[in-house]
């Protein structure tokens, strides 16, 4: 593709010994073998972000990676049927840089696969004018799906992944033409 869509991939958790990194590697391996996308990553725990949502340099680079961005994805726990409280404040510490950009989401957990968590985000993207992806990929009781060597057989995850880079694909090449041609007035 001549012009890839710039895809900044979230990882949420900030636990320590945290199961994030195991399906996060495979989403990015999925992601990255789709030639529409040039796929980055913003590792929460390593994206040091002030919760107070004060302005520092490490914040300003942070709004700067995102106004770069075509299209997002989250990758997310779900902690007590919520996400964590490192996603909220990646949320909040932006404004603007969000605007008329797509996200998908890549949700994990116990029985429910982090689907709880992946439903309040939806309420707080359509708040920072985003476009929610309506494909999901859940990891139902994550880590019995994934091998040692970090990859899944889970056909509905692997069918759900597919899905969400062509929905988010579209999306993003929609809006990044519209913002282009007709600032978006949010």
């Amino acid at each position: 593709m001549d012009n890839p869509l710039r895809l900044e991939v979230i990882v949420a958790s900030v636990r320590p010994q945290r199961f994030a990194p195991v399906v996060a590697d495979w989403f990015l391996r999925v992601a990255r073998a789709d030639p529409r996308f040039d796929v980055g990553v913003i590792d929460l725990a390593l994206t040091p972000l002030p919760i107070d949502l004060s302005a520092t340099q490490q914040s300003r680079d942070y709004c700067e990676r995102l106004s770069a961005a075509d299209a997002f994805v989250a990758i997310t726990s779900e902690y007590n049927h919520g996400y964590p409280a490192s996603l909220k404040t990646a949320l909040d510490t932006a404004k603007h840089e969000w605007r008329a950009k797509p996200i998908g989401f890549v949700g994990y957990g116990g029985l429910s696969g982090g689907l709880r968590a992946v439903e309040q985000l939806r309420q707080v993207v359509a708040e920072i004018h985003m476009v929610s992806i309506r494909e999901t990929v859940s990891f139902h009781e994550a880590k019995r799906k994934f091998d040692a060597d970090g990859n899944t057989h889970d056909g509905a995850a692997i069918d759900a992944a597919q899905r969400l880079l062509r929905q988010l694909a579209w999306w993003g090449e929609h809006l990044r033409a519209a913002r282009a041609s007709d600032p978006y007035p949010g």
